[in-house]
């Protein structure tokens, strides 16, 4: 399933042009390759110029080419077709070495490769090209127009005087085409297109997974006899054609360029997604929104849009009557990978309609509502993980669990148990029940509420009449805390950083120490602020009067998290009052 949509979806990016107006992709035989300089030869085969192939950036980085496709290696010396580093096609290398073996063999392998296959060629740029490696020696680098920058870059040919480069020559294609046979391959039924073909062996790289290896991975290898079955070798156990592995891997290539608007980092995933419908206009615009609802942008306002499309998603309406651009039927696929060394780990795939995608997607922000709203613009799904993180580093994120919170979201599944553990974990240890962490408390109780997991809803806002114990407690929390902030002023270590933890997993043994502090800091507050002290003490008795006679001896994780959405509504209350005061008085 996840193969044939990467194939078709293939077609479809052969189909259109780029800005520039070349293909989107490159045809079967050819990859998409990062080349840094261009060396140009003159008909005797003589290098007469290098030219640079780069990025005007402030760190000119290599631009990507189509070039043939390049050959699959490890540790074994393999040339490419046309095209190669400076080890192979000019013997030089910046890699320092006991000896030079590597680079010679590189060479000679490149240099009688290509001698081979281009002796009887009568194309001028090809013999061009057959002149220059029967004269060129390593030696010559530093007395040629060669560059030290160039070492280890990838390098192709161009004929002076001409157009295009000699791997784009008519006669070059076809001399590719007669090496792309393969007779010794073995025939099969492949298994994406269900026809008789010839079986790739190996497939081709996929490159530009986050975190994974500069050569690339696989998602099909066998490299362990334990692997195989019947006697079947490398490819042949999952049998699929040449032009077959070529489409997949070339679209996931593609999809994984970040330049392209593909791919999301979640954690060490890679999320990558796209969309088949009826236009390529309505594909784009299902892909764009996808993006920007799990990467908001910075603009208030446009994050606003996005926001108001799904609410009005939440509610039932239509999607066609919210965005016209945007299609119920548009099928939609995302899909998440994770490097695992040479090979690339699935962590999820969703298969789905866009409507069904934007109503979780809708239901994803539903769940995190929470009064007062704690952000400006929408949070993406990577801040939102970042609060789950030891010290608010990305690098400490847990890739399992940014797995399974994608997944819920993407899916409309129940929020992960281990989301809920970890928030309060990181509340407990620094005592920052902050907004976001307190808006993914709400989401994961509010959804297993939905899905029937448990039997009470969780507000959105202040609930003055819940009785909720765990609630309650969390409430009575925030008060006993301003309570002691307006009797002594801001402290160096206050009930919240020394008493949180307790409080929310052990009420017993801490609230009953918390109010007998509470009346001396009342006692003193009357003499100061005598009304503050009065509302304070109301707000107090109003609590306890709806709490049973002995406080709970502890509170389950579920509970822990209707503690810190109490303490939050709470808390958040007295600001709400402070600034209404003082809207009142301007």
């Amino acid at each position: 399933m996840i193969l044939t949509s990467l194939a078709r979806y293939y077609r479809r990016l052969a189909a259109e042009t780029d800005i520039t107006g070349n293909p989107k992709v490159p045809p079967y035989g050819f990859s998409e390759e990062k080349i840094g300089w261009i060396l140009v030869l003159d008909a005797d085969g003589k290098l007469i110029d290098v030219v640079p192939h780069l990025t005007a950036d402030k760190k000119p980085q290599p631009k990507l080419m189509s070039v043939p496709r390049p050959e699959k290696k490890s540790v074994n010396i393999s040339p490419n077709f046309l095209w190669g580093n400076t080890q192979y096609v000019l013997g030089v290398t910046k890699k320092e070495a006991k000896d030079n073996s590597r680079t010679t063999q590189c060479f000679e392998s490149f240099k009688q490769y290509h001698l081979d296959l281009l002796q009887q060629e009568t194309d001028e740029g090809l013999q061009a090209l057959y002149r220059f490696l029967r004269q060129w020696q390593p030696e010559n680098f530093t007395d040629s127009p060669c560059s030290p920058e160039m070492l280890d870059a990838n390098v192709v040919f161009k004929l002076d005087g001409s157009s295009g480069y000699i791997h784009q020559r008519e006669a070059a294609q076809t001399l590719w085409a007669g090496c792309l046979k393969n007779d010794e391959a073995e025939q099969g039924v492949c298994l994406i297109s269900g026809e008789e073909a010839p079986i790739v062996r190996l497939h081709p790289s996929i490159k530009g997974i986050f975190g994974g290896q500069s050569s690339g991975g696989s998602i099909i290898s066998f490299n362990k006899e334990s692997f195989a079955s019947f006697g079947k070798e490398q490819g042949a156990n999952a049998p699929v054609s040449e032009a077959a592995a070529f489409a997949y891997t070339t679209a996931l290539n593609y999809l994984l360029c970040r330049e392209n608007g593909h791919c999301l980092s979640i954690g060490d995933t890679s999320t990558v997604f796209w969309a088949e419908a009826a236009d390529v206009q309505q594909a784009a615009a299902a892909e764009d929104f996808f993006a920007d609802t799990l990467t908001p942008p910075d603009d208030e306002q446009e994050a606003q849009k996005i926001l108001d499309i799904l609410e009005q998603i939440a509610k039932g309406r239509p999607l066609r009557e919210i965005a016209p651009k945007l299609s119920d039927d548009t099928k939609f696929y995302i899909l998440g990978l994770a490097p695992n060394a040479a090979r690339i780990s699935i962590r999820f795939w969703l298969d789905t309609t866009f409507g069904q995608l934007a109503v979780n997607l809708a239901q994803h922000w539903q769940d995190l509502a929470l009064e007062p709203r704690a952000w400006k613009t929408p949070p993406s799904l990577w801040r939102l993980l970042l609060q789950t993180a030891v010290l608010g580093k990305s690098e400490n994120i847990s890739p399992v669990l940014a797995g399974e919170m994608t997944r819920a979201v993407i899916g409309g599944t129940p929020y992960p148990l281990s989301l809920l553990a970890q928030l309060i974990a990181r509340i407990r240890a620094d005592g920052d029940a902050n907004g976001l962490r307190v808006d993914m408390i709400k989401a994961v109780l509010q959804r297993r509420f939905r899905k029937g997991f448990i039997h009470e809803e969780v507000a959105m806002s202040l609930d003055s009449e819940s009785r909720n114990q765990a609630y309650l407690l969390g409430r009575l929390f925030a008060v006993l805390e301003r309570i002691q902030y307006q009797a002594l002023g801001e402290l160096n270590a206050g009930i919240s950083d020394r008493y949180y933890g307790s409080a929310s997993a052990v009420p017993f043994s801490v609230f009953p120490h918390l109010l007998s502090g509470a009346k001396h800091h009342l006692s003193r507050l009357r003499k100061d602020k005598g009304g503050m002290a009065v509302n304070l003490d109301k707000d107090l008795g109003a609590i306890i009067e709806l709490l049973p006679e002995t406080f709970p001896r502890h509170l389950n994780i579920e509970e822990q998290g209707r503690f810190a959405i109490g303490y939050y509504h709470q808390k958040q209350s007295y600001f709400a009052k402070k600034e209404s005061a003082e809207t009142s008085a301007n």
